[in-house]
């Protein structure tokens, strides 16, 4: 909450206090070092792109507080860092309306603009390949084939297509007829098959925790009668953080926030619905493991891999969130969020449906989109600075030891 609220001081900084300004979206938040010690805190953050349309780009970053006369941040002193999308609106029709561009003078400063400009292209990029506009790639077609030949093999049975009219001489209520809208077959295929689901592997239907509230006045912004965006964030991040602790029965720990966007609007009085799912899970036993290709990965998740190594596995969240209007009855979606957190567990996720293989996919490329993130920054690639989730700092794996009240 503290973090949004800092965004839209620094927005009223630059836009004046003649328009409304609200939270769109988070772009990240990433854990860079651990807090292993009890100490003051600075919060600190800028415009960091903005050409002259309603939308800008702030970057903020959490740090312990320099010491006294210090002028220059450690970077092992940086906490952690984020990005936010803020919209300026017109008070009165609440269209977006035009700021001012942001002037950037010194190098600092023409880097953070080329990873805003950088990060608002791939935005819209990403946009227009997502599994709405597109279908799963071949990669990720065969990887959902295997797994799910693999979970048939669990039951020790096999689906295959019939044609929709019934074989000569049989009737249509035949034991071997099924009357649903894909008309599958099904028989088995060797009962002493001894393969069975391996114990740290979890449905993905099991994984669902879910919540309702009623919205309250004191978690409003002050310009009107919406909830504040920060408390949405830490609302669903309650959620994922209990899904993720009953999921491996351990202390989870959280590691990023993956860019998020704001649908739409939540008013006072209405009633928040949201549901947390384990969307993913890659076993992060050590710092080559993110780098193992993924057939290797997709293996060990799913037990037909060495399950010796590494007891670290990272969790992947999905929490859909959804409002209610009271009075009308009309239901809107308010944003999906994804964290990520790791546990000192081996245990993974199998999707069955449809619906839960498109998750699958969505959450297997926010990881690699975050693994090539982590190497670019090990590897020197990186460029920007605080806020840009990928730029010059590096990041926490979640393993180093965490201050405790």
């Amino acid at each position: 909450m503290d973090l949004d609220a800092l965004s839209g001081v620094i927005a009223y900084k630059h836009t004046g206090e003649s328009v409304t300004t609200v939270t769109a979206a988070v772009d990240r938040i990433t854990i860079n070092h651990p807090l292993k010690e009890l100490c003051d805190l600075e919060l600190s953050g800028q415009v960091t792109f903005a050409t002259g349309r309603s939308s800008m780009e702030i970057s903020i970053q959490v740090a312990k507080a320099r010491e006294e006369g210090a002028s220059v941040q450690k970077k092992e002193d940086v906490l952690m860092t984020c990005a936010f999308t803020m919209v300026s609106l017109d008070p009165n029709t609440k269209k977006p309306v035009a700021i001012c561009p942001v002037k950037v003078e010194t190098e600092e400063e023409k880097n953070l603009f080329a990873e805003g400009e950088k990060n608002y292209n791939i935005k819209k990029a990403r946009a227009k390949t997502g599994l709405r506009k597109q279908t799963p790639n071949d990669e990720e077609s065969d990887l959902i084939h295997a797994m799910w030949l693999r979970q048939l093999e669990y039951h020790g049975r096999l689906l295959y297509h019939h044609p929709l009219e019934p074989a000569a001489g049989e009737s249509i209520f035949s034991p071997n007829q099924c009357l649903h809208c894909s008309l599958l077959l099904t028989i088995p295929i060797d009962p002493n098959n001894p393969l069975r689901k391996p114990p740290n592997t979890y449905y993905m239907s099991t994984t669902t925790l879910s919540s309702s509230q009623i919205m309250q006045p004191q978690y409003r912004n002050r310009h009107n009668f919406m909830i504040f965006g920060g408390y949405l964030l830490k609302t669903t991040f309650e959620l994922a953080f209990c899904a993720a602790a009953a999921f491996s029965h351990s202390r989870p720990t959280f590691l990023s926030l993956d860019p998020s966007t704001f649908e739409n609007p939540v008013p006072v009085g209405s009633v928040l619905y949201l549901k947390a799912t384990v969307a993913y899970t890659e076993p992060a036993a050590n710092d080559d493991t993110s780098a193992q290709p993924d057939n290797q990965r997709h293996q060990r998740d799913h037990g037909s891999g060495d399950q010796d190594g590494g007891e670290y596995t990272r969790i992947q969240i999905r929490v859909d969130s959804k409002v209610r209007d009271i009075e009308h009855g009309s239901t809107k979606p308010t944003g999906q969020f994804n964290y990520t957190f790791l546990v000192e567990k081996d245990i993974s996720v199998m999707p069955q449906t449809y619906e839960e293989f498109m998750i699958w996919v969505d959450a297997r490329r926010r990881a690699e989109r975050v693994r090539g993130s982590i190497d670019g920054v090990r590897g020197g690639n990186g460029g920007g600075g605080a806020g840009t989730g990928g730029g010059g700092w590096a990041t926490d794996d979640g393993r180093g030891a965490r201050v405790t009240e």
